[in-house]
């Protein structure tokens, strides 16, 4: 097991080392750099150019990137042109939105699945069955941001059950009882719209295990002994069906990270994927790749969470 990790995250620091230069290098090839737009065109390009050289703008990029690097090792990511603060600092902000965001989605996801999964696979070939795997199919056809702005408008706009955007009621004081249930208030119909769409394909995953689980021999071997239907199910089908789906709680991580870009900006949610699209519109350098390199990171981070759990659900997989 611990071999099968090192070995894991050996693979790891590569790909983390060649996710940064890509980075890097896809961020220097946007149109413009930090300083454009920001400068007033009557000044004397001499003296923007100037000021290009003083920021290093006009080094070549792999002296750039190793000067960048070194920050990114510090966790200093530099000073946001648009922002007027430290990147470390406003990526801190929202990243704190981003993770609530994201663990409520993760909980609603899992509420909604397992039950459905479990219900369809077990009653397959039923109306009930008939019903979910339909839901699945709208879920897999349905694009998430057009469902988003559909759900937006429903409980949002027309409705008025939830906020439209922000994170928080303005003035509220942080840690009080009212504060943290706004901060729930807003989070609700967002995560739910993200779920409701990310949960499809962990319903069908788990309802072929559960059909596919119910044909094996040692399910047949326990009826014949004469245990009863709930034993069978419970402590043979279930069980070994729900293994695997504990071992793609990673990749569910990784597949969050782009529905938060969408989420975050159809309902306003002051997150890292706003953040992201504002600092890609706004040209802002140093922003654009601290976002999409934390991104990145979190995306390995999730790979390597699964293929550890699946190591241990399953000792086969394992690297020898």
């Amino acid at each position: 097991m611990w071999k099968f990790t090192v070995r894991r995250i050996g693979i790891m620091i590569p790909q983390l080392a060649l996710l940064s230069i890509l980075v890097f290098v896809m961020a220097k090839m946007m149109p413009g750099d930090a300083l454009s737009g920001l400068i007033d065109p009557s000044i004397d390009p001499a003296t923007m150019e100037a000021m290009r050289d003083k920021l290093g703008l006009n080094d070549p990029w792999f002296n750039q990137y190793m000067d960048w690097i070194k920050g990114v090792v510090q966790w200093d990511f530099g000073q946001s042109f648009r922002f007027k603060m430290p990147v470390t600092e406003l990526i801190s902000q929202r990243l704190i939105n981003t993770f609530w965001l994201s663990l409520m989605t993760l909980i609603l996801t899992y509420l909604i699945a397992i039950p459905l999964g479990i219900t369809s696979g077990r009653y397959n070939d039923t109306l009930a069955d008939r019903l979910i795997t339909g839901y699945t199919y709208l879920g897999f056809a349905a694009p998430l941001f057009i469902f988003a702005l559909l759900m937006l408008w429903a409980f949002g706009f027309n409705l008025g059950w939830f906020p439209t955007g922000g994170s928080v009621t303005p003035g509220l004081t942080p840690g009080t009882f009212e504060y943290v249930i706004s901060k729930i208030n807003h989070l609700l119909l967002p995560s739910l719209s993200m779920a409701l769409i990310s949960t499809v394909g962990t319903v069908q995953y788990l309802r072929s295990e559960i059909i596919d689980t119910k044909q094996k021999e040692f399910v047949v071997t326990a009826r014949a002994k004469g245990a009863s239907e709930s034993r069978v199910y419970n402590h043979h089908i279930l069980r070994n069906s729900l293994l695997p789906i504990a071992a793609f709680f990673g990749y569910e991580i990784t597949g969050l990270i782009t529905g938060t870009v969408f989420i975050e900006k159809i309902f306003g949610y002051p997150g890292m994927g706003s953040l992201f699209i504002e600092s890609i519109t706004l040209r802002d350098f140093s922003v654009v790749t601290a976002v999409i390199l934390i991104f990145g990171i979190a995306a390995i981070l999730g790979a390597l969470l699964s293929d550890i759990i699946l190591s241990i659900v399953d000792p086969r997989i394992r690297i020898k």
